[in-house]
């Protein structure tokens, strides 16, 4: 999978190191908007074809190096999905490597990894787990993304990424312009910022993140699993939370990550307090 080098990547090569990441969820930009706070961080908000949009982040503790950008976009991408009934999918790259995580629902994250020449560092099994909670075509889809595990010396990490979003494209996905693998943090919102389809998303205070929490809630999905539904769902459901928050958030303290920290905090909190509420008005 040969690719052509930018010009002005090659006349400039720090800027090639520089980390970038892109969110891309599988949901109008109305449906995202509400829930875009979660991230705690400024956002631009646009389509990015049918049926996706893409966030991208004003800002991100990897630009002063105080966290790797896979570990962020790790724990945001889960936020965002978690009670949310798309997935999320997170882009990211920096100087050594590029890959990307899927997070769905309370399922465990997939991912995968390139080293920054392009050499695979992921398993297989990840690449075929992305292509089904996707709805990819299991023969045409999976092939092309078999391809990117494989070893290829005239491919970088950004030209996996370039063909990851290719296979994407026949499930709809369709980036604005300037939006490319491997671009620095100040291109990608260049790239966005004028547009009039953009909605830029301000996080103003802990208030912002409550409110997006119930905002992602689709209540006409989970009525039934509400801890005062009288369901026996509710009790399932906040136990899944506990068990998808605890390990997430001991995840995160060992590896200082607020944003992993975070995620598991708020899944933990939840289904602690719904079971709490689940034992203490027992059911007739």
């Amino acid at each position: 999978m040969p690719t052509e080098e930018d010009p002005a990547d090659a006349a400039d090569p720090a800027r090639t190191a520089a980390p970038g990441a892109l969110l891309l969820c599988r949901a109008e930009p109305g449906s995202v908007a509400p829930v875009a706070p979660l991230l705690r961080q400024d956002t631009l908000l646009a389509p990015a074809g049918e049926e996706w949009s893409v966030l991208v982040p004003e800002g991100g503790p990897w630009l002063s190096g105080a966290e790797p950008v896979d570990r962020v976009l790790t724990g945001w991408a889960t936020a965002l999905a978690v009670g949310a009934p798309w997935p999320v999918l997170a882009l990211w790259w920096d100087a050594d490597r590029a890959g990307y995580t899927l997070a769905s629902g309370f399922r465990r994250p997939v991912g995968y990894v390139w080293l920054a020449d392009g050499t695979p560092a992921g398993e297989a099994e990840a690449m075929r787990a992305f292509a089904a909670r996707l709805g990819l075509d299991p023969v045409l889809d999976v092939a092309s993304l078999d391809l990117l595990t494989e070893a290829d010396p005239r491919t970088d990490a950004r030209a996996r990424l370039r063909g990851l979003l290719a296979v994407l494209t026949r499930a709809g996905v369709s980036l604005p312009a300037g939006l490319a693998p491997g671009a620095p943090a100040d291109h990608l919102r260049e790239a966005v910022a004028d547009r009039h389809d953009t909605r830029r998303i301000e996080w103003s205070g802990w208030r912002d993140t409550a409110r997006a929490e119930l905002d992602a809630v689709d209540l006409s999905r989970v009525a039934p699993c509400l801890p005062w539904s009288g369901d026996p769902r509710a009790r399932i459901l906040a136990l899944a939370q506990i068990t998808t928050g605890l390990p997430l958030t001991l995840w995160g303290l060992r590896r200082h990550s607020a944003a992993l920290t975070t995620a598991g905090a708020l899944l933990l909190a939840q289904g602690t307090l719904a079971l709490g509420y689940d034992l203490t008005h027992p059911r007739d």
